[in-house]
């Protein structure tokens, strides 16, 4: 969750003054995009991925400082919660083999933490929602021993002034309330950056967010909170009641929620930038003692500390990032959309499918999002969320023909987005072999209709019928997705159940 904080107390002049501060990044933020001052195109995209602590029993441990202590790297940090960590791999060129070579780089990095995680009796699983956590695992208590997250969570508390309330409508219904932000803790995912120009930004993210619903469609891979089958990727409805610090009058005045997917198209990265102030409070006003315009009058290149730290507590889906790389300021993409899992194998190929679907739709000559309306691109984001790859999607008609027509999730990936993603890929340089390997995987979820979902349901109820109670069915099911993971095999192949009892004698 980004950047270090030292715990304090907040008054009314904090508050102020870290307004002030914000206008003023906002303003040097303007200046440094109107003077052209941000890198040149690199062609770079980076990856970090959330993770979970299990026990051989499938049950979260909450032994993330002990399991971080053993690591001993910089590319792994701690997560909101106990059970939670994250890996991230070094910046890549999108060009050759590099999808190869993130595969090679993810498995040696996770089968090292692995290992050390096992020193203390627990393991590493990559999946977007533990299907075995309780209601008590997500409690402040197991909040990570860190400021910024302590402080998070006084803040965001004190903003809602009451308990959440969680209540999520699925194949099963939830609902209940937590004193914390802790239930966030269950949402792992993947985090793709791709560092673009000024120029190309807007398009780069209006792309992104279009391409939202094709990504969960055929990446869903959470589909149990606290015992129950919800959505399909239950993440999203669960981040964002888990965070939202509107009581209910508040939401019903239409204030927006801190986890959004947004509301308009931009055509600018200061658009997002300036969304942030103009309706999200600070939640942690903490100044810092550059002053940004008084940097840029000095030819210097400012940190923006302030609007980069408010910009990490309002969750887009598709992020903006703004940051320094050996003093030249660029900017990224953050798309936060995919869960974690299930193997090594699928999560490069979601971000094969992502990187090159993205480049594709952000040079079209008529480009997407002149031609579907914001707002069923939402509706298509909750429709994947909520039915996965059986969803249906409004999407525009292709050649000549006006208007969007409602088509099939499958379909639409299958004969119309990979074709794209394939020709992006190209664009990037990525080499013929890393391209068809890794759009073949999400050719063939489309053809076999299965996901990360798709399998934990499936063998999740084949348990329930062999006679397992929920709980020994998830457990059941969670150690057996660790078992395949291993393996490193993609879900596409995976045997729907639990293997059979080696006979005695």
């Amino acid at each position: 969750m980004g950047e270090k904080v030292v715990a304090g107390q907040f008054d009314l002049s904090d508050r102020n003054r870290y307004r002030d501060k914000l206008r003023r990044c906002l303003k040097g933020l303007e200046r440094l995009l109107d003077e052209r001052r941000f890198d040149r195109p690199k062609n770079l995209m980076g990856l970090e991925i959330e993770l979970n602590l299990v026990g051989s029993d499938g049950m979260p441990r909450m032994l993330n400082a002990q399991v971080l202590e053993r690591i001993a790297s910089r590319d792994f940090q701690t997560e909101l919660a106990m059970f939670n960590l994250e890996v991230n791999i070094a910046p890549h060129r999108l060009s050759g083999r590099v999808f190869d070579r993130l595969a090679e780089e993810l498995r040696t990095a996770l089968a090292y933490a692995d290992r050390k995680a096992g020193e203390v009796d627990a393991s590493i699983a990559m999946i977007g929602i533990l299907p075995t956590l309780g209601r008590d695992d997500l409690v402040s208590s197991n909040l990570s021993a860190v400021d910024r997250y302590t402080l998070l969570n006084d803040q965001i508390v004190a903003a809602r002034g009451e308990d959440f309330t969680l209540d999520i409508h699925g194949v099963e219904h939830l609902t209940c309330t937590s004193k914390s932000i802790a239930p966030e803790a269950a949402c792992t995912s993947v985090q793709l950056h791709l560092q673009v120009t000024p120029d190309r930004f807007a398009d780069a993210w209006n792309a992104a967010q279009a391409a939202c619903a094709a990504q969960i469609a055929v990446g869903a891979n959470s589909p149990f909170l606290f015992g129950r089958e919800l959505w399909r990727e239950s993440r999203p409805p669960l981040f964002q009641q888990s965070t939202d610090t509107r009581p209910p009058e508040l939401q019903a005045q239409g204030v927006r929620p801190r986890t959004w997917f947004g509301e308009r198209w931009i055509s600018s990265a200061y658009d997002l930038f300036e969304e942030n102030l103009r309706y999200f409070p600070a939640l942690l006003p903490i100044c810092d003692d550059e002053d940004p315009l008084d940097v840029l009058d000095a030819g210097g290149v400012p940190k923006l500390a302030e609007l980069v730290l408010h910009n990490g507590t309002i969750y887009r889906w598709n992020r903006p990032v703004y940051d320094i790389a050996d003093g030249v300021p660029h900017l990224r993409v953050e798309n936060r959309v995919l869960p974690a899992g299930p193997t090594v194998a699928d999560v490069i190929a979601n971000a094969a499918f992502y990187y090159g679907l993205v480049r594709a739709l952000a040079e079209e000559s008529r480009p997407v999002w002149t031609r579907l309306p914001f707002e069923v691109a939402a509706a298509n984001f909750d429709a994947a969320c909520r039915y996965g790859i059986g969803a249906r999607f409004i999407w525009p008609r292709r050649g000549r023909y006006s208007g969007t027509t409602e088509v099939d999730a499958v379909r639409l990936v299958r004969d119309e987005l990979l074709p794209l993603a394939e020709s992006g890929l190209n664009a990037w340089g990525v080499e013929r072999a890393d391209r068809d390997l890794y759009l073949g995987m999400i050719e063939e979820r489309c053809r076999l209709r299965t996901n990360g979902a798709e399998w934990q349901v499936a063998t999740f109820h084949q348990a329930r019928e062999q006679g397992l109670s929920r709980e020994a069915a998830l457990a059941a099911t969670t150690r057996r997705y660790r078992e395949l993971t291993n393996l490193g095999e993609p879900v596409h192949t995976w045997p729907v159940g639990l293997p059979e009892p080696v006979p005695l004698g």
